[in-house]
């Protein structure tokens, strides 16, 4: 029997609860896990279980589940995203992954469609090998296209508000919303939208040549090989970039390459990285986060804000 992570223990969910749960998932053809331990599903193997755990077979399955997690009154969160710490106790009410929902359409005028679950490498090859630039900045960025759109992921060669055209969200009362680029108000590693799901969006690119997108995307994933730790379970950078600065430098500079507690670690090749080391728990992660905070301003004065979201309960 494999081992729990410590910190990650599960707890029976209420029988009132867990009426209106099964209530909210009634007729959903895609998957239903309850009381799933969300570690599976974040890229740092953290996180406690939600009281539902849903994947939606596809669009029609997401708007249905919407519908009636609305009727029911209860919290609904989507993962996608890899910037993401999901506390000990996990997650009440209905968690959505939106793995099935992997389609992508070639339109006229170097436009692309792709299902919110699509995979932003799959998404990439497949625009290698039509010849279509433009999403040559997200090499090695490992999340789903819903989440690079909500999180306006991005690295030094560009962000997903360079390459979006529209976005199809799910709104809360099942009605589907799509959003012109314009409306959308994109900041850093992050986009205003309707509440709701995004289960599309349309990626404006354009032609070019295959060789030289290849080239691009193999020297950055290079690169990123070469300065991030990405052969341990890890949610990215931690810490946003302070003004005119690199968090991970600040990190650095205030002697916390490895440092650790428990099995979260800073890592040694990228300061701005934590790197769990088998079995670390939020917790752990967490209480890294404050010493790192701390030294970082009793050495350099430099007040660290976290880019890593938060969810879940401690």
């Amino acid at each position: 029997m494999a081992r729990t992570p410590r910190g990650h223990e599960r707890t029976a969910i209420p029988a009132r609860a867990r009426q209106k749960v099964q209530s909210a998932v009634v007729g959903i053809r895609g998957t239903v896990r309850f009381n799933a331990p969300l570690s599976e599903y974040t890229s740092f193997r953290i996180g406690g279980p939600a009281d539902v755990l849903v994947e939606p077979a596809d669009a029609e399955d997401v708007i249905r589940l919407v519908k009636q997690t609305h009727e029911q009154k209860l919290p609904i969160f989507v993962l996608g995203g890899t910037n993401l710490l999901v506390r000990d106790k996990g997650i009440r009410g209905v968690v959505v992954s939106l793995a099935k929902l992997r389609v992508i359409k070639e339109e006229s005028g170097a436009v692309l469609y792709a299902e919110g679950g699509v995979g932003m490498p799959t998404l990439i090859g497949y625009a290698i090998r039509r010849s279509l630039a433009g999403l040559e900045w997200a090499a090695g960025i490992p999340g789903t296209v819903a989440g690079c759109v909500v999180m306006n992921a991005g690295t030094r060669l560009g962000e997903m508000k360079d390459s979006v055209k529209a976005v199809r969200v799910v709104r809360t009362n099942g009605e589907v919303l799509d959003c012109p680029a314009e409306s959308i108000s994109f900041e850093y590693r992050r986009a205003s939208l309707p509440s709701g799901i995004v289960v599309g969006v349309w990626l404006q690119l354009k032609q070019g040549v295959r060789a030289d997108i290849e080239k691009v995307v193999k020297d950055y994933l290079h690169y990123r090989r070469e300065t991030q730790p990405l052969t341990l379970p890890s949610a990215g950078c931690v810490f946003k970039n302070p003004a005119n600065d690199s968090a991970g430098r600040v990190v650095e500079a205030a002697g916390l390459k490895g440092a650790s507690v428990g099995d979260a670690c800073v890592s040694t090749k990228h300061a701005n990285f934590i790197v769990n080391q088998g079995q670390a728990s939020a917790t752990d992660v967490l209480a890294l986060i404050e010493k790192i905070r701390a030294q970082v301003a009793r050495k350099t004065g430099v007040k660290l804000e976290l880019e890593l979201k938060l969810v879940g309960q401690a």
